[in-house]
């Protein structure tokens, strides 16, 4: 599952050690020059939007590139579930949108996952189920202090963002209007509705009713939980139709199985992740909504009315997540949208180049919008 896994789950970005053909943080066969080691930012009594205060907040972020004298160069990639610093590599590179001699790219890491700050890391009182629900706000105002405190930004050209990546660009749309010149969002919307909502609280009753999970405090990893979990995600990872036409067989060796596939899906998902760091993330997933920023009242359609930066906004024409009614529904109240859908049968997948044909049209898509005189 070579391929397919890698651009997946560079996508739901798989942790820890797994077999080199599942693992999304590989590194690329020869080291990119462009890229650094991670750096750690660190906010002291960082106040949630909950009401708890962290002692420590650790925002682990990536550079690539090279910040210009006048430290106006730089585009802001948020990350996604449970994803790392590379996750959007697909973007960067010679004839890709990106191109890292001229920009200067922050990758920045959601809380929950793992690395920066998360349930497994963060100690007592604080440790594992008694972490607070981190908002897609805290991470946009966690990563606004990394900008403007760490690296002395205080403008960007863009933001891009995929899948929760997505959530915060429309929250960094609405918090802060003038911030970036443009806007792009792949497979993610500005509030996440209620079929949303359902479909990820079976994916945490999947993982909770695995008896090891001893509800956070588990000894051991709640191995059969987060396999469930694994499986009911991948139910709705791509379209029926993808699997109906075995789209998987491309990047697997001849005479791999279906049940093979799913075996490998069940088993090696997210290998490492945390149980409580999952459904950390997918509580920041479920508590997504641009109209609850203060001032809006909880009005979805304000919110979005509120955005003055130009928005390239991606659907996939067959996520079953963020399915694309819902973004026509949010476009018709942006001002300046560009509603581009994704032409493709990979699902929530395809906001994040799992081929060549999504990696053409995402890259050609983007690299002309940036590229684009502002109106």
């Amino acid at each position: 599952m070579r391929n397919s896994f890698r651009s997946l789950l560079l996508l739901a970005a798989l942790l820890g050690a797994a077999p080199a053909a599942l693992r999304a943080q590989d590194e690329p066969a020869a080291p990119r020059p462009d890229r650094t080691p991670p750096h750690v930012f660190t906010i002291p009594n960082f106040r949630t939007e909950s009401g708890t205060t962290l002692p420590q907040a650790r925002v682990v972020y990536g550079t690539y590139g090279h910040l210009n004298a006048a430290h106006d160069n730089a585009i802001l990639l948020p990350s996604h579930y449970m994803a790392d610093r590379h996750g959007y590599e697909w973007l960067m590179g010679p004839g890709k949108a990106l191109d890292t001699t001229k920009v200067f790219l922050v990758t920045s890491e959601l809380f929950g996952n793992g690395h920066s700050s998360s349930p497994s890391n963060t100690p007592e009182p604080f440790h594992g189920p008694r972490f607070p629900v981190m908002t897609i706000r805290d991470n946009v105002a966690a990563v606004h202090q990394l900008l403007v405190n760490e690296l002395k930004i205080n403008h960007l050209r863009a933001i891009i963002g995929f899948s929760m990546g997505a959530q915060q660009a429309f929250q960094w749309a609405v918090n802060y209007p003038t911030f970036a010149d443009r806007l792009v969002a792949t497979s993610g919307t500005a509030k996440t509705y209620p079929h949303g909502i359902v479909r990820l609280e079976g994916q945490i009753a999947a993982l909770t009713a695995d008896a090891a999970f001893q509800n956070g405090d588990y000894t051991a990893p709640p191995t059969k939980g987060i396999e469930a979990f694994a499986v009911v995600w991948t139910a709705w990872l791509y379209s029926q139709e993808w699997w109906r036409l075995e789209l998987w067989k491309a990047d697997n060796k001849p005479g791999t199985t279906f049940e093979q596939v799913l075996h490998e899906y069940r088993t090696h998902f997210i290998p490492g992740a945390d149980a409580n760091d999952l459904i950390l993330q997918m509580r920041t997933w479920e508590s997504n909504n641009v109209g609850a920023t203060p001032g809006f009242g909880g009005d979805v359609e304000k919110a979005l009315r509120s955005i003055k930066a130009p928005i390239l906004y991606m659907p996939s024409a067959t996520d079953m997540y963020f399915p694309l009614t819902d973004a026509r529904y949010e476009a018709a109240f942006i001002p300046g949208v560009v509603l581009k859908p994704i032409p493709s049968l990979w699902g929530h997948t395809a906001g994040a180049a799992p081929n060549p044909a999504d990696s053409k049209f995402l890259n050609d898509n983007i690299k002309q919008f940036l590229s684009a005189p502002r109106r």
